[in-house]
Formats: structure tokens, sequence, C-alpha cells
């Protein structure tokens, strides 16, 4: 694709009807007819127009014609037309649309790799590749290869350099200590605590040797006079950033080093303000405080006259603040599949740039004559983009309002420059710039779900313009105003739900993969949620074009009561969506999808068959992967067993939330059930009863010793003591030891000894038993993998890492308390 774009031009200046393809298409020959000579040739025959043609039998008919087929389809036609058409998808440009794609293919390859590499040896492979791409030019099918493999290998660079760009500070162990720094932001939650970002200072209490950057830290409480910018000090416990919840899934850990944040916790008690002698804040660092400020004050004005949770959606989808937004609609709205509303990202860029231009130019509509002398489109275009720039900056520039704000500005520049906005050409070109400014975004669920949705609507828009260019259109018969409104009501109806299935297919693998989750009734939710989005957003730019005036209440109330009526479709939605959790998929099920699209998406000729088969690979290995008979979280205090049922029975009473959610969607269980405690003294169950438990029972806790048995028949301990390890060797087939000191008591091959050392190394853990033989060794896999990467080198430095016990405050206050 080339020039204005895959499609027919919808711009002002385009000619109705033509598509760009078919500048390129190839129109055969229309052969002449031979002159028939009057008298025959000397040694022919003439014509003999009397004697009739030998006719075939109707089997030998069908002979023929399926000889001819397969002469049309002979190996060298086919070779010589897939040459024909690779010829014709390189002139319309998809060599540049697989620049994003190599890019990407690097940066994942480098995040795959066992070890950290050098400098020297990513920079050694550019270099090289891009010599053999500079001496291949003579030969365009290899100097093709070589650019390919240029431009992975400058992808696995630009990984590599944010890496060390990054270089953020990862706190080893958790430890309590006085911390004093300044406030970046802060986010007021659901439950009521305030959580914030604070730029570390100084700490002490102890001072620590190797004090993180920047930390998350919560507290109950705050100083009324408390904003960004402020410098606060409190006695804080801070935390390392998580691993995985469980192998393969999504690593906190990475993000939390990309983000800068390299710990989290809460305050002991309520910090302070304290006051600088020197208070000389850095230019950027004003700038950014004004603008959280800033935020703040509009959400709180928002809230104040919403009010509720529409309040708290509203300051999420105007200044971006949804931290407020209570639980349970937020998870309505992921049962519906409808929680991208709440994110701002493309969709609301889209509407607010949509809004912006439509008011301008109907605003100009109103003056024809200077109209059709001034090119009025652009203005609007440069309108919506300086807007949907002041929408970025306040909605807090997080990645996935940067990157949409990416995608729009080029499409909007493009307006500008009088060129089609819509293509898959600046689609790549936003996926460039994303992908050189953060690489990492790359392994993310939001950087693949986005571009794949926004791929596939651009290629189904081209192939639709394309049909429409090529089909023949007779006038529309004249209808009366109520059909007229009927047929634009239908097609409206038509165009959202085809949207939401080609993003929803899209994105559904995707989705399944990061989350474990999908939404069986999401096409009626955005069909129904949509139009009010729309009205909601338009309402949304009214009011803070109006905010500096202080008219912004009407349309703040009117925007609560279309949020009002989303909350309560997305609720009823929500109670009749069936379980959403789906369990795990292959990985190679993912790639395999992944090439099909960018195959159906980028090729303009009958090349995107080619997809074809890799969407079926790709759909026949989604449960070509195995699920844990066991999970173990890497803090080694919580074991999760599925016992069939849809149950998962859990080790601990009060679980944590949010890795047992995880696990209940990765393992498909509905619910869970708690351990039951037995007393020693009584008598009802002992620890020598577990051989006679039946297959699936859940948790059983006595002496200091968890017990349960999986459907297979094996049996699972969990023990905080490791002098109580050796209680379970006789007839456990996994035990997990709550305790860093811990070790392999048992001394016996068949039973696997998980301690909170190896956790707290390798991250948590997966066990699998062996299906094939009951008395195999079952197989553990851990999320972490040594050697460690950049995000992962904390791990080694905490103490359970190294084998101590948790540390004791001294009973001397005035001792010495050891620093990190």
């Amino acid at each position: 694709m080339a020039g204005r774009g895959r499609g027919s031009d919808q711009g002002e200046d385009a000619v109705a009807g033509v598509s760009e393809r078919s500048l390129f298409a190839t129109h055969p020959a229309i052969p002449l007819p031979s002159p028939t000579p009057l008298v025959p040739a000397p040694g022919t025959r003439p014509p003999q127009a009397d004697i009739p043609a030998p006719s075939l039998s109707p089997a030998a008919g069908r002979i023929a014609r399926v000889r001819r087929q397969f002469g049309l389809t002979s190996l060298p036609r086919l070779r010589h037309g897939v040459a024909k058409a690779a010829e014709l998808e390189l002139d319309r440009g998809i060599a540049f649309l697989l620049v994003p794609v190599c890019l990407a293919a690097g940066a994942i390859g480098y995040y795959s790799l066992a070890a950290e590499p050098d400098f020297a040896k990513p920079v050694a492979v550019v270099v090289l590749t891009a010599l053999c791409a500079l001496a291949s030019r003579s030969w365009p099918k290899t100097h093709l290869c070589f650019t390919a493999m240029l431009l992975c290998a400058l992808g696995l660079l630009a990984a590599k350099v944010e890496t060390w760009r990054a270089g953020t500070r990862m706190l080893g162990s958790e430890i309590s200590t006085e911390v004093t720094g300044r406030v970046v932001s802060l986010d007021r939650m659901e439950t009521g605590r305030i959580r914030l970002t604070i730029d570390v200072t100084s700490t002490a209490r102890p001072k620590l040797r190797y004090a993180p950057e920047r930390v998350r830290l919560s507290a109950r409480k705050i100083p009324r006079e408390l904003t960004a910018g402020s410098l606060i000090s409190g006695y804080a416990k801070l935390l390392p950033p998580t691993g995985p919840v469980r192998p393969d899934s999504y690593d906190f850990s990475f993000d939390s080093y990309f983000a800068g944040i390299g710990g989290s916790g809460f305050f002991l008690g309520n910090p302070r303000i304290v006051t600088a002698e020197d208070d000389d804040m850095p230019l950027s660092a004003r700038l950014s405080s004004a603008v959280e400020n800033a935020r703040q004050s509009i959400a709180g004005r928002i809230t104040g006259i919403v009010g509720g949770a529409e309040g708290e959606i509203a300051a999420a989808l105007i200044v971006g603040v949804r931290a407020g937004i209570p639980d349970e609609i937020n998870e309505a709205m992921r049962r519906t599949g409808i929680y991208h509303i709440i994110s701002i990202s493309g969709l609301h860029m889209a509407l607010v740039a949509g809004t912006v231009m439509g008011l301008l130019r109907g605003a100009f509509a109103l003056f024809p004559d200077s109209s059709a002398r001034r090119p009025v489109k652009k203005y609007a275009a440069a309108a919506a983009l300086f807007s949907i720039a002041a929408y970025l900056v306040i909605s807090g520039i997080v990645v996935a309002a940067e990157r949409s704000f990416i995608m729009l500005a080029v499409m909007l520049i493009a307006v500008l420059f009088d060129r089609a906005a819509l293509t898959m050409r600046n689609l790549a070109i936003s996926a460039v710039a994303v992908i050189l400014v953060s690489p990492h975004e790359v392994v993310g669920p939001s950087f693949q779900m986005s571009f794949a949705a926004t791929a596939a609507l651009v290629g189904a828009y081209a192939g639709w313009a394309d049909y429409r260019a090529r089909k023949i259109r007779t006038p529309p018969p004249r209808r009366t105003p109520a059909g007229f409104l009927m047929g634009k009501l239908v097609a409206l109806t038509g165009g959202v739900a085809m949207t939401s299935i080609i993003a929803g297919s899209a994105t559904a693998l995707f989705a399944i993969w990061h989350f474990q989750r999908v939404s069986p009734l999401s096409l009626f939710a955005n069909l129904a949620v949509m139009p009010i989005v729309s009205v909601v957003m338009f309402l949304a730019v009214a009011s803070a074009l109006l905010m500096p005036f202080g008219l912004d209440a009407p349309s703040l109330y009117l925007m609560g009561k279309g949020l009002t009526a989303m909350i309560a479709i997305s609720a009823w939605i929500s109670e009749r969506s069936p379980v959403d959790a789906v369990g795990l998929i292959s990985q190679q099920s993912v790639l395999l999808v992944t090439v099909a699209l960018v195959i159906a998406t980028m090729a303009t000729t009958w090349l995107r068959l080619a997809a074809l088969p890799f969407a079926l690979a790709g759909l026949l290995t989604v449960s070509d992967t195995r699920t844990p008979d066991v999970l173990i979280s890497e803090d080694a205090r919580l074991v999760a067993v599925p016992i069939g049922g849809g149950e998962l029975a859990v080790s601990r009473a009060r679980p944590n939330e949010f890795t047992v959610d995880n696990w209940k969607r990765a393992l498909v269980s509905e619910s869970i059930v708690v351990p039951e405690v037995f007393n020693k003294t009584d008598g009802q169950f002992a620890i020598a009863d577990a051989v006679n438990l039946p297959p699936g029972a859940p948790f059983y806790c006595t002496d200091g010793v968890c017990l349960a048995r999986h459907p297979s028949g094996a049996i699972i301990a969990h023990v905080e003591d490791r002098k109580d390890t050796w209680k379970a060797c006789g007839f456990a087939d996994v035990i997990v030891v709550n305790d860093a000191t811990g070790y392999d008591a048992c001394h016996n091959p068949l039973v696997l000894v998980v301690t909170k050392r190896q956790l707290a190394r390798k991250g948590s853990a997966a066990v699998f038993f062996d299906r094939q033989s009951a008395t195999g060794p079952p197989i553990v896999s851990f999320a972490v993998d040594r050697p460690y990467r950049p995000w992962h080198e904390q791990r080694k430095f905490s103490r359970e890492a190294r084998g101590l016990p948790p540390y004791k405050k001294p009973d001397n206050t005035s001792a010495p308390v050891p620093a990190q």
C-alpha cells in the first residue's frame, strides 16, 4: 500500500469511487481476432464447415475439465502467480508495513533471552546485518532478507537501550524505615486510603544503602494541604516488587522496573509535611506537579458535582483518575467486555478528536463563503491535534493514552498534509514510534490488543472500501423521512456491531492469554453502551470547554445521567453473563494467530489466503497446554489445589484475593474451599489419617501441617515450620515449607520438597503430576529463571533468598538496626 491509503480516498479532493489498488491492477491483454484467410495456405486443408466436431461423453468432459484445472494450478504457474502477487504487494508498500513487525520481533526476542546480553553483542549484530544489507543491494530478494534481519536487530538494540536507560533501583527485601520524599501523584482509593507516588530523597532509621528512587505507598490519612510537589516524611514499611503470581503470567516486577517504581508498601502512621530549607525543585518537577494538582482539582470538582460512582467514572474519563471506582462496577465492566471505556485509550482520543473536528467544521459551515476559500478541514484537524495533546497531558500521560495519542497524531498530521488519515501506513508509523520509545510495551496486553484491534478495523475498512469501489451502484430510490432515518439507524447499528465483532475477534486470543477470561456477551454490551458513551464523551468535551467559565454543571449533570444508564446496563448484562474464566491456552497458538493477523490485515492480494493455515493451526493448538495440578505463591504462604467440581482448595483461611482470582481463572474454578483446622487434642483428624483422605479432599490442618489430596490421589502438604517437614515425608507427594531455613528433610526422590528459599529466588511455582505413571516424581516449574535479568536482580538480596529467618527487632531499642 502506498500513497493515500489502501482503500478509496475519502478526502475532500478525492475522486469518488477510485481505489488506489486499481493503479496497480494487472489487466489481461485482450487478444485481437486473427483474420481468416480466404484462400487456404499451401499444404493445408480448407475448412470443412459441414463436418461436425467429435463429441465427448459426460465422463470424458469432466476429466478434461479437471485436467485443465490441474494445468492452471501447476507448480510453475503457482510459483509465477506468487511472484507476481508478491511484486504487487511490494509495489503497494507492504515492506514498510512490516517494519514495526520486525522491530517488535526483535524486542520480543530480547525479552525472551535466557541471560542479559552485553551492549557489544546487539551492536555487533546491527553493524553486521547493516553491512550485509548494504552489500546485497544488487540482489533484491537477499537485500530484503538482510533488511528484515537488520530491523529485528534494531528492535533488540532498542530494548537493550531502554533497559539500560531505565536502570531502576529495585528494593531487595521488605524493611521498615523513615522515608522522606516529594509527592509525584496521589490517588484516593475506593477503600478510603490514599495511594502516594513519592520520589525518595532520603531514608533514616535505618538509612538504606541502596534506596529506591521512587516508591508507591498508601496511607490511611494525609494532611489536608498535601498536594503534588509537597515534601513529606513518615515511617513506612517497604516491600519489594512482586513477581508473577504463577509461571507464564504477567510479571509485575517487569512493569515496575520500566515504570521506575523500586518498591511499594504503606505508612505505619500518617505522613507529615516537612519544609525544606533549600526547596529548589527542578523545572520538570514543577511542571509535573502543576499538571497533577490541576488533575486533582478537576477530579474533585467533577466528583463534587456528579457524585457517587458516576462521578468517579466521569473523573476517570476526563482526567484519568480512576482509583475511586467501586470494585463491583469494575468487575461488571470486565465481565461484559466494556472495561476499555474506563481506560483512556484510542476510543476516548478518537471521540475527543472527532467531537472537536465535528464542532469546528459545523461552525465553519455557517460561513460558506469563507469556508470555500480556506482549508477549514486542516484548521479543524489542527485544533483536534491540540485538543488530544491537552487531553493526554491532563490525563496523566499514561502509557495507553500516550500510544493512542501517537496513533491519532500521525493520522491528523496526515490530514494536514493532504494524505488519507485512516490507513495501515499511518498505523505502522505510530507503531514504529511506540516501539522505539517504549519497546517493553510490545510484550504487554495493552499494546498487543490495541494495535491488533486497530489493524483489523483498518484492514476490514480497506476491504469494504475496495468492494464498494468495484461494485456498480445504482441511485438509491427516494424514501420517506421515516424510512431514511430507519436506514441510517440500521446502518449505524450494523457498523457498531461489525466494529465490535472485528475488534473482539482480533483481540480475543490476546485477552485469553493475558487474563484467562473472555466476555461472551460483549457484543450486546457494546451495542447497548457505545451510543451512550459517544454522548457522554461529547458532554465531557463540552464540560472541559465550559469549566474555566464555571458553566460546566449542566453538562456534567447530563454526563452523570448517561453514566448511570451505562452502569445499569453493564450490571444487568453482567448478572446474565456466564462464567468468563476459560483457563490457559498455549503460547504457540497465540504466535500463530498473530502471524495470521499480520498477513490478513497487511496483504492486499490473494496472498492474504496464506493467513488461513496459520489461523487454523493456531485454533487447533489452543488447548495444547497443560493445566498445573498445584500452584504455590512466591512467598510460600499459599498453596492451591483444584479438587474438581469447579472448586479450588487453598491452604489459608484468608488468602490473597488478587492471587486467588488469577488462579481461579487459570484453573477454571468458580469457588474456593478454605481449610478446616483441627486441634491436636480433639482426635478428629491426625496427620496419619492423610492416607485415608478421598481424592479431591480440601486442606485439613492439624499439628502445624495442612494436607490435601489431588483428584489423581497425590497428597500435598503445607508446613509452616521446617521442623515439621518430616511428619509428611512418609505419604506426601509434594511438601511446601513456609520457612526460609527449611531444607529437604525427606531425601526421597519421589517426594518434591519446595522451600521458601527456592520460591524467593525463583518465584511462584506450578507442580505437575506424572499422568502416565502413578509412581513418577512430580515436576515443578518456577516463574523466574536464572541467571537474572535486570528486573529480577533484586530477588537474590532478600533474607528469604539468603536462607535467613525473618528479622526480629532487638529488645534493646538503642541497639543499632542493620541497614538493608
